[in-house]
């Protein structure tokens, strides 16, 4: 049996005490992703329609680094500080994620939450995915 494979690409936030991705033969777990810059700092604090352009980006370089790819993610997980402004920003945040995804839907959950780890965060998102064999 094979080994987990850790992957942490330079184009996201440097990681403290985690993986951005862990590979596992044919499937990709993806650590949170916030809306932050490669330096791990939050982009436009305030703003949750940037900071999801942001992470959703980034959970395609962490599936692009892991071997997979956008179109073969298998579960989304969003957790929002503001479900509300969550809600009324559903059209731009829609625009935002089909610039990644497309109009690839897997099933997905939301969940607000007090809190995130980054307390400038407003969104952070969880992925599963699968990958080609040998990926």
């Amino acid at each position: 049996m094979s080994e987990p494979e850790l992957i942490n690409p330079p184009e996201l936030g440097p990681p403290r005490g985690f993986s951005h991705a862990t590979a596992f033969g044919d499937l990709v777990f993806l650590g949170g992703q916030i809306g932050c810059d490669r330096s791990g700092r939050v982009v436009a604090p305030g703003d949750l329609v940037a900071q999801f352009g942001q992470a959703i980006r980034n959970v395609e370089r962490a599936l692009r680094a892991a071997g997979s790819a956008p179109e073969r993610a298998l579960k989304l997980t969003y957790y929002v500080t503001d479900i509300a402004a969550y809600r009324a920003n559903l059209g731009p945040i829609g625009v935002a994620y089909r610039k990644v995804f497309g109009r690839h839907y897997p099933a997905s959950s939301l969940f607000e939450v007090r809190s995130l780890f980054d307390p400038e965060a407003l969104i952070e998102i969880e992925c599963i995915a699968s990958r080609p064999p040998g990926g």
